[in-house]
């Protein structure tokens, strides 16, 4: 009896084990003033004068960072207006934005990997941003931390 239970707890083992893997290749998130954010939906958009926009996308949000180049580096932002970050909250009644610039807080932009032959960029990101209006509904400053984008297309 002592055999066949155990064979039998050995059976269970086995088929009970699965593979619940999940992959989250594009990726686009981030902690937003402390608070874990994830992009619904990712794009990277290539001009023709080379320079790259990221942008992210939740239901009534929207990240854009954009860098002068698509060339693997650091991009820092706070001081032009080639490198920047922005992020709006538009909820239909309430639109809200935040901005980096010329003297608009600080932050920078890595991109660690240009893909050229799948199309994708991949990288990190930090930034404070400024309530570009001012706008009372909002703190002045909004925070991006520990951000990353994962194999984000470029179209």
């Amino acid at each position: 009896m002592k055999k066949q239970f155990l064979y039998i707890l050995v059976l269970f083992a086995f088929v009970s084990c699965q593979d619940d893997v999940k992959f989250n290749s594009p990726s686009f998130q981030g902690q937003k003033d402390n608070v874990f954010w994830r992009a619904i939906d990712s794009k990277a958009i290539l001009a023709a004068n080379g320079s790259l926009s990221i942008e992210g996308y939740t239901r009534n949000e929207k990240l854009i960072l954009k860098t002068t180049s698509k060339n693997a580096g650091t991009y820092i932002l706070g001081i032009n207006n080639l490198n920047t970050a922005t992020y709006v909250l538009d909820d239909g009644t309430i639109k809200i934005t935040f901005m980096t610039g010329i003297d608009k807080r600080d932050g920078e932009i890595v991109i660690e990997k240009y893909d050229d032959v799948n199309k994708t960029v991949t990288g990190t990101f930090k930034f404070n941003a400024v309530n570009v209006a001012n706008n009372p509904l909002a703190g002045p400053i909004l925070n991006f931390q520990y951000g990353h984008f994962y194999k984000v297309p470029v179209k």
